[in-house]
């Protein structure tokens, strides 16, 4: 394959502004490896390992392959008065793991889980912590893992 890698950026939008920020980091991320990608939005964190899933058992039907070579996973859980918040990031966390081991995914995690917006913003922001542009880094990194251990392409 001499074409760059095809990523999948699937991101959860309740904060729609977050959200957009962890979209220019991974954008300009994987633009600057030169890698392809198709963006899916989902309602919020807890709906991203469940796109993802769905992405992986999709195929290419004429390249009998799957569609993507790895996989970014974007959004926020900021913590609220009830425990809502455990149970979105616990759970989002856990299957996306069990996804990225059980189908051998190179996958980015750039799921937010703040205390308070201010700490998303800074985490968001593109001249700061940008934790998308960390995830997409993150993504390329294991498909270079997968490289190695002559997994890729898929």
């Amino acid at each position: 394959m001499d074409d760059g890698p095809h990523i999948l950026v699937v991101e959860g939008r309740f904060y729609e502004g977050i959200a957009d920020a962890l979209y220019a980091g991974t954008k300009a991320t994987l633009d600057a490896a030169g890698a392809t990608h198709e963006r899916v939005e989902v309602p919020g964190a807890f709906e991203i390992p469940a796109a993802i899933q769905m992405a992986v058992k999709s195929m290419d039907f004429f390249a009998g392959r799957r569609r993507f070579d790895g996989y970014v996973a974007l959004g926020c859980v900021i913590r609220g008065e009830t425990s809502h918040y455990d149970y979105v990031c616990g759970e989002s966390a856990r299957m996306l793991q069990d996804l990225a081991c059980r189908h051998t995914l190179a996958l980015g995690y750039g799921i937010l889980t703040c205390e308070n917006m201010e700490q998303a913003k800074v985490r968001a922001a593109v001249d700061q912590k940008n934790k998308g542009a960390d995830a997409a880094a993150a993504c390329l990194a294991m498909l270079g893992v997968k490289r190695h251990f002559h997994l890729f392409p898929r």
